[in-house]
C-alpha cells in the first residue's frame, strides 16, 4: 500500500508518493530481519511491521517495485505488461509525441542553419579562412557536452551573460526569462548537433563539380534554380545522413532537456532514464526503450521512398 506524502529529495520531475510497505503481510515472515532495497534506499524489516519503508517513488509510472537482497526467491516469468503500460497510459504517447517533434525541430534548426553554411566553406571560401571556420565547427567536440550545457546555463540564467548584455544594450529590457523554457532545450541541442550537419552536407556538396555548376549558368540558370534543382538533390545523401545523425539521438536526449528545460523538459529521453537511475523500474525503462527504436525505424523506412526518388 501506500499513502500520499511529501518528498524532500525529488530524483526526477514527476508526481510523488511515499511509499508505505508491509512485507511481513504479504509474503510472510521470511522477510523477518532481513536487509532489502527499495527504489535504491536499504531498509531492515521485521515482522508485523508497518511503515518500515519512506521512499521517494513516482508511483504514476512505477506499477510494480522491486525489492531484493533477502533470502525469498520469486517466480521470474516473461511478460509483455510492460509494453502494454505504454499505451495504456496516454502520458507515455504524449511524450513520445513531444520527443519526435522536439527531433524533427532541432533537425530542422540545423538543416536552415547547417547547409548553407557548408555551401560557402565548399564554393565560397578559401585558404587560411576555411581552415579556421572549420577548426570553429569542430571546436565543441573537443569539450564535454556536460561542459557545453553548463556553458549554456551561465548564458541563459537569470541576470547571466546574454540577459546582462540586452539590459546593458537596451536599458529597461527586464529579464528574459529564457532559463527552463522550450526554446532554452532547442537551442543547447541546435548547438550540440549543428556540426554533424555542417560536415555531412560539407562532404556531399565539395563533391560536387564545378564545371556542372558553370554549365547551369552558361545555359541560364539562376542561382535559386541552381540551387534548388542541381545542389540540393546532389547533396541529399549529406542531408540525409547529417538528420539521422541528429533526428535520432535528439529524440532519446535527457542530459539537455533536464538541465535547460527543468520541470518544462520532460520528454521520452527523461523518463526511461529515471526508470533506469531513479525509479529502478528496468523493464518499464527497456521497453519505453524498445518502444522508441521501433518507432524511430518506422519513421527511417517512411522517409525512405523519398530519398529513393531523389537518386
Amino acid at each position: 500500500t501506500y499513502s500520499e506524502g511529501a518528498c524532500d529529495d525529488e530524483p526526477v520531475d514527476c508526481d510523488y508518493e511515499t511509499l508505505t510497505l508491509n512485507m511481513s503481510d504479504s509474503y510472510g515472515d521470511g522477510w523477518n530481519g532481513n536487509t532489502f532495497e527499495v527504489a535504491g534506499q536499504s531498509l531492515t524489516l521485521e515482522s508485523g511491521s508497518e511503515g518500515v519503508a519512506l521512499v521517494c517513488i513516482d508511483m504514476t509510472s512505477c506499477n510494480t517495485i522491486t525489492v531484493g537482497g533477502g533470502s525469498w526467491q520469486g517466480e521470474v516469468s516473461w511478460t509483455l505488461d510492460n509494453y502494454g503500460t505504454f499505451f495504456e497510459k496516454a502520458f507515455y504517447s504524449e511524450l513520445m509525441l513531444r520527443s519526435f517533434k522536439l527531433g524533427a525541430e532541432v533537425t530542422a534548426f540545423c538543416l536552415l542553419l547547417g547547409f548553407p553554411c557548408a555551401l560557402a566553406l565548399a564554393k565560397s571560401i578559401r585558404g587560411r579562412t576555411k581552415g579556421a571556420l572549420f577548426l570553429l565547427i569542430i571546436l565543441p567536440f573537443w569539450s564535454n557536452a556536460l561542459v557545453r550545457i553548463f556553458s549554456w546555463t551561465m548564458v541563459l540564467r537569470g541576470n547571466g551573460v546574454l540577459e546582462y548584455s540586452i539590459n546593458w544594450l537596451l536599458p529597461g529590457t527586464g529579464p528574459l526569462g529564457l532559463m527552463f523554457t522550450y526554446p532554452a532545450i532547442l537551442l543547447g541541442l541546435v548547438h550540440s548537433y549543428l556540426p554533424y550537419m555542417i560536415l555531412t552536407c560539407y562532404i556531399s556538396i565539395d563533391a560536387i563539380d564545378n564545371q556542372l555548376l558553370e554549365a547551369a549558368r552558361s545555359l541560364g540558370a539562376g542561382k535559386l534554380t541552381i540551387l534548388f534543382r542541381l545542389i540540393v538533390p546532389l547533396a541529399l545523401p549529406g542531408i540525409v545522413a547529417g538528420s539521422v545523425l541528429i533526428f535520432i539521438p535528439v529524440i532519446g536526449s535527457f542530459m539537455e532537456p533536464r538541465l535547460l528545460g527543468g520541470r518544462n523538459g520532460t520528454f521520452i529521453g527523461t523518463i526511461i532514464e529515471d526508470q533506469f537511475t531513479a525509479v529502478f523500474n528496468w523493464p518499464l525503462g527497456a521497453a519505453l526503450s524498445f518502444i522508441m527504436m521501433g518507432l524511430v525505424l518506422l519513421v527511417l523506412l517512411g522517409f525512405s521512398p523519398i530519398v529513393r526518388r531523389f537518386k
